[in-house]
């Protein structure tokens, strides 16, 4: 068996190709190619085209917009059913906690978040494309929106005199006050909604992209911090308003600790009792996870209990524990969002709108490479675009896509969206029915549930280490991205986010690796010669590789690099040659002036009748005089002296990584050329890709003195051509 191993591996290690072909430039490679013949249509004639109708692209594109007209008929029931149905049960039992809870998040009341946790769910499994995510209520999404409803409508903004005790007067002060904010997390969810829906009209599902992991991480993390300080107060029992903006963390940490002689002690008992049940359930989960059927709800455990100590203690009426209150039984009637509040919350729509996607489609992408299927990322934009904007007539806040509620409807066997729609049934059965069987429900128990689910999130601090020992750049966009959006507020700190990273792109592009590549002896092979031992340089060849593109950020750069890495400048051997050029005329006169001297000299030694002296000591001899310090320099000298010249003849610019030039790049590409002609260096280009030399001939890159002849299909055509050249300019010299 090892003999044959070694066999196999010694006939791998020998095989071998030997291709004989001609050293290609991109002028002899474009003459034996034949393009296609391609008919460009005229803009009339494409938008014809993509107006035109057809029975296939209109079912095409019905089974884009709604996939579930795809999927639905060929549903397999004895396979997927039932897993759907446990699935779909306990997702609806995580969701009926987190809607009450999320709500108090946004600054609503606890019967908007049943609601968005029921249309949006319902409306995703017709127009959603990934079968296991949850969509719904989310706790960063929701501090995003009660950040904004609090700054719209500030506590102070409905007034009351802080010395009544009247309750009438209390209740209707939180009445007027909550009616205000749900019309801006109304408003709020609308607009979000129709900016994803043009954004997927539009095909912006790439826009995703830009939020990169590192970003995202650092981003939810900062949040995981607002939505704890947020809650805070509700576990401690303590009475504060509620901050926004700039600084909103320290300002919230601030007032709980200054108003904490002022904690109801019975609240913090059954807040915290709430968060040990909670904490050890989950821990059950995680260490079971593969004996249990299902997860064990502890959620919905922990409302039922907290419900039933509320209403059999009285907590609200003898200990002052703060409870849910009122909900309403129902489905409330359609309603026109306010319309006047879209340019106050613009800018806020817009970041909750790329935040939502972003979520979404991270978990989408996820599960759907787990599974084995695709996701359409503009469809993924259209379907949230419609949960929050149709959602919105209905009274639902912006919603998105869970983690938790996410992975628990994947790990309980859920297949398809049936398994979201029957959590959404279930959602619906607790409004129309026993909605008020939660109004008890002490809103410590809502404060507990959100605190524990921020633990995954606060895991993410351990993302530093990570990308401390991986990419400091990347560890630079996390901590950017936390510290602004712990600062700032989630809305400026996404933005102040966006354009760091948008900053590093710029930074890497401007800070490119630089090579000089060499030749891994008897291949067509070229690498880092500072990086490996055995590669070797050609003599006289310089090979300059940039892993970046050529354009105006960085052209500069290059052509620095281009000088430090070859050690030839230009500019410098031409100012060298100058200086020479003139140190030769003033010997050539000095000698000049010498050889006067020496001609009177011997005028006036004949006069004296000395001839026979000079004529043997400084008569010309074949036209040139004997003095040592006025002789010609032989051409060597000559050569070396006037004209400094550099070791290296030939210089490749390997453009196999360069994706794109613009005019500027492509004027500083000339110029380099035309400076090492100057100075007798020929400069060639390799590895040129076909949408970067469209690029150089649109931007007339080409002329008289720079030709197609200058670009080489590969590295070692280059180098070959180089040789040849060298070979034959030296055998040029030698002839003469």
């Amino acid at each position: 068996m090892e003999h044959a191993q070694g066999e196999e591996v010694g006939l791998e290690q020998s095989q071998m190709y030997c291709v004989q072909r001609p050293i290609y430039n991109q002028e002899l490679l474009q003459g034996q190619l034949h393009r296609r013949q391609r008919t460009r249509q005229t803009l009339g004639q494409r938008l014809a085209h993509s107006c035109r109708c057809t029975s296939k692209k209109a079912k095409s594109h019905l089974y884009s917009f709604l996939p579930i007209l795809k999927w639905l008929p060929h549903y397999p029931v004895r396979r997927y059913l039932f897993g759907d149905i446990i699935s779909g049960i306990s997702t609806g039992v995580m969701q009926l906690p987190q809607g009450l809870a999320y709500a108090l998040l946004a600054a609503v009341p606890p019967v908007f978040g049943l609601y968005s946790s029921f249309y949006p769910v319902f409306l995703y499994t017709f127009f959603g494309t990934s079968k296991h995510i949850s969509i719904g209520t989310f706790a960063v999404v929701s501090m995003m929106v009660g950040s904004v409803a609090v700054r719209e409508v500030p506590d102070e903004m409905i007034c009351l005199d802080s010395n009544t005790t009247n309750t009438t007067e209390i209740l209707e002060f939180y009445s007027v006050r909550d009616a205000k904010r749900v019309q801006v997390a109304v408003a709020l969810a609308f607009l979000s909604g129709l900016i994803q829906l043009c954004l997927g009209f539009l095909r912006f599902g790439f826009l995703a992209i830009y939020l990169t992991e590192p970003l995202v991480r650092g981003f939810t993390t900062a949040a995981a911090v607002h939505v704890f300080t947020s809650q805070l107060k509700y576990l401690l029992g303590i009475k504060t308003n509620r901050y926004s903006g700039p600084l909103s963390v320290v300002y919230s940490m601030v007032a709980v600790f200054s108003n904490i002689t002022t904690t109801n002690i019975a609240t913090m008992i059954v807040g915290l009792t709430c968060i040990v049940l909670l904490l050890i359930g989950k821990e059950i989960n995680f260490r079971f996870q593969k004996k249990l059927p299902v997860p064990i709800p502890m959620e919905i455990i922990v409302v039922i209990i907290g419900t039933g100590v509320s209403a059999g203690m009285h907590l609200h009426e003898s200990y002052k524990v703060d409870v849910v209150g009122n909900i309403p039984q129902g489905l409330r009637a359609p309603a026109v969002p306010d319309i006047g509040l879209i340019p106050a919350i613009f800018v806020d729509a817009v970041a909750i709108a790329i935040v939502g996607f972003s979520m979404a489609v991270s978990m989408a992408k996820i599960f759907a490479l787990k599974h084995g299927y695709t996701i359409d990322g503009n469809q993924e934009l259209i379907a949230l675009g419609i949960c929050n904007s149709v959602g919105s007539f209905f009274q639902t806040i912006a919603i998105t896509c869970s983690m938790s509620r996410s992975l628990v409807q994947e790990s309980t066997g859920g297949k398809t969206q049936i398994a979201g729609a029957l959590s959404a049934v279930m959602v619906l059965l607790v409004i129309v029915a026993i909605g008020s069987l939660f109004e008890p429900l002490p809103q410590t128990v809502l404060a507990a549930i959100v605190m524990v689910n921020l633990k995954g999130m606060f895991k993410q601090f351990a993302d530093v280490m990570h990308f401390w020992r991986t990419s400091k750049i990347e560890l630079a966009i996390w901590v950017a991205a936390f510290v602004a959006s712990l600062l700032l507020g989630l809305d400026y700190g996404l933005l102040s986010a966006v354009t760091f990273a948008m900053i590093t792109v710029i930074y890497r592009t401007q800070r490119p690796k630089y090579r000089i590549l060499g030749q891994i002896p008897n291949t067509d092979i070229y690498c880092d010669v500072e990086e490996y031992e055995e590669v070797k340089e050609y003599p006289g060849i310089k090979i300059f590789q940039a892993n970046t593109s050529l354009y105006f950020a960085n052209s500069e750069s290059y052509a620095r690099a281009l000088i430090k890495k070859t050690g030839v400048d230009p500019a410098a051997l031409l100012k060298a040659r100058k200086k020479a050029q003139k140190r030769h005329a003033r010997e050539i006169k000095a000698a000049n002036e010498q050889r006067k001297k020496a001609v009177l000299k011997l005028t006036n030694d004949v006069e004296a009748g000395v001839k026979h002296e000079i004529a043997s000591d400084d008569l010309p001899v074949n036209g040139k005089f004997a003095d040592s310090s006025v002789h010609d320099m032989s051409p060597e000298e000559h050569e070396h002296f006037v004209e400094p010249k550099s070791d290296i003849h030939s210089l490749i610019l390997d453009f196999t990584p360069v994706n794109f030039v613009d005019s500027v790049g492509v004027k500083a590409l000339k110029s380099i050329i035309k400076e090492h002609n100057k100075v007798d260096i020929y400069v060639c280009i390799a590895g040129c890709s076909g949408p970067v030399l469209n690029e150089l001939t649109r931007l007339n890159f080409f002329d008289k003195s720079v030709t197609r002849e200058l670009l080489f299909h590969s590295v070692h055509d280059a180098v070959l051509a180089c040789q040849m050249k060298d070979g034959s300019a030296a055998q040029a010299g030698s002839d003469l």
